[in-house]
């Protein structure tokens, strides 16, 4: 297993639009070989901001790294601007790779 994460520091008061704004987000990533499960969740509500993570499990890293070059990606990520109201800062991507299984 692959995790992708991207944190984000949205300004507080904006967090509704940028839940609406991954809602509304088509992200083509089902049609993805090796894609396992999104999840964007919410975290610790700071004075300035509020956390969120956006998670994406894949089958291994290669199919990540697939992803990122694939036709799928070009097009989830088009019209895809930069606002600067809604976030403090950049997103934070991490990744992890499984070293252990228990499922």
């Amino acid at each position: 297993m692959y995790l992708t994460m991207n944190r984000f520091r949205v300004t507080r008061g904006q967090e509704q639009a940028f839940e609406d704004m991954w809602a509304a987000r088509d992200s083509h990533l089902k049609e993805v070989e090796g894609f396992v499960a999104f999840h964007l969740v919410k975290g610790a509500v700071e004075d300035d901001h509020t956390l969120y993570a956006s998670h994406t499990t894949w089958r291994d890293k290669a199919s990540f790294e697939a992803w990122t070059k694939s036709e799928a990606f070009r097009k989830a990520h088009s019209g895809v601007r930069p606002n600067v109201d809604l976030y403090q800062g950049p997103p934070v991507l991490e990744v992890f790779e499984s070293v252990l299984d228990l499922t």
